[in-house]
């Protein structure tokens, strides 16, 4: 029954967690995830992910983004460093400079920033989210 071969189901669901703030919900704070994230109401601060982030339709996010890869169909105001690709889809709305390995943007999607791509980019954000780990 207790058999500390096998991994608990603490362990298991931490490696594939996915987190999702759902429509309706405002977050005031920082969020972090080692998974992937959806955020479908509004969150009023940073939001660092080490997978995929998804910002809803309908979602506000007032803060800088920092993860792997992003989709992005709602409001974001604030710094977006995405590692490889940043996907505006739609009616997305970014306020705020983009710093990203790749970027696809939908000709509905709307970018008031400045946007740095490439390799340069995405080792610039390696060396700065490896010293923030530290």
């Amino acid at each position: 029954m207790f058999n500390s071969k096998t991994k608990s189901s603490f362990d298991a669901a931490s490696t594939n967690a996915s987190t999702m703030i759902g429509a309706g919900t405002i977050i005031t704070g920082d969020l972090e995830s080692n998974g992937d994230i959806r955020i479908d109401g509004t969150l009023k601060g940073n939001l660092k992910g080490k997978a995929k982030i998804i910002i809803g339709t309908d979602a506000i996010l007032e803060g800088d983004i920092e993860c792997m890869q992003a989709d992005i169909m709602g409001h974001v105001t604030g710094t977006v460093k995405i590692q490889e690709l940043l996907y505006l889809h739609g009616k997305a709305h970014v306020q705020g400079d983009i710093y990203a390995g790749k970027l696809q943007v939908e000709p509905t999607a709307i970018f008031n920033g400045n946007c740095h791509m490439g390799a340069n980019v995405v080792e610039l954000n390696k060396v700065v989210v490896n010293a923030v780990n530290q």
